[in-house]
């Protein structure tokens, strides 16, 4: 049996998944695929998980798709059909996703990136749609890419291949901050524990909201919002929210440090 390439640990509420295929820049193998689309069912599945970390290690965080084994297959045979599921658990995933990258991601680790809600990098870390450079399209990934990324920036970025670095991707979208190496942990930690003192329920149905249509008018969803919001005021979870801020402790869903 092969060693696993994607490792799970739950403490204190959250859920880390580390890609662990270093000798290959943790490229989306078929059984890395597996593994980690398995990994992020388990995770939002689990009622002890609030936030999910996805990190990695080896100094590249996702090379993207393996070429070796798309090298010769046809395409219905491509691994990156199965990729899809992977981007859709990650950007509908009812627990907030936190991105960690201590290093480089290209192609589809960068759709992994976009479809996570908060990601952090350190400084050398760097990115590329290197897609057009082989020859493809990153056709995938552009349905996590191209809501985050400044558009302008998207078609230079898409079309060129060109290298980034993370101080540009803070810039058009794509990360959240970049810290040096010794504070990528401590910023992690700092984002976990905000995400983590949300109420579940309330946090799952406003990624939701994040991902929904937006109205012609906000009077054309005004009805439909006044609804949302005064069944999570009414809620059990909304009433322990608002009793708690009145007796000036944490909520009963903030996990124990």
């Amino acid at each position: 049996m092969a060693d696993e390439l994607v490792h799970y640990d739950v403490v204190g509420g959250t859920a880390t998944i580390t890609l662990d295929s270093p000798h290959n820049r943790n490229a989306l193998s078929a059984q890395l695929r597996g593994e980690l689309s398995s990994a992020l069912t388990k995770a939002a599945a689990d009622d002890a998980v609030r936030v999910i970390v996805l990190t990695h290690t080896g100094p590249v965080f996702c090379a993207g798709m393996d070429l070796k084994e798309a090298r010769g297959a046809g395409a219905g045979d491509q691994g990156v059909n199965e990729f899809p599921r992977i981007l859709e658990q990650l950007w509908t995933s009812p627990k907030p996703v936190v991105a960690r990258l201590a290093g480089p991601a290209r192609a589809g680790g960068i759709g992994m990136v976009a479809a996570c809600d908060i990601a952090v990098a350190v400084p050398e870390a760097t990115f590329a749609f290197s897609e057009v450079r082989i020859g493809v399209v990153p056709a995938i990934i552009s349905l996590t890419v191209l809501p985050r990324l400044n558009p302008r920036a998207a078609h230079e970025l898409f079309l060129t291949g060109d290298t980034f670095d993370a101080r540009r991707a803070v810039e058009i979208g794509l990360l959240n901050s970049s810290v040096p190496a010794e504070e990528l942990d401590a910023e992690v930690t700092r984002y976990v524990s905000a995400l983590a003192a949300g109420g579940p329920k309330a946090l799952a149905e406003t990624k939701a909201l994040l991902s929904r249509p937006r109205p012609a008018t906000p009077s054309d969803g005004f009805e439909e919002m006044l609804g949302l919001s005064a069944k999570f005021f009414a809620s059990e979870e909304g009433q322990e929210g608002i009793l708690a801020f009145a007796q000036k402790r944490k909520p009963n869903w903030v996990p124990q440090a």
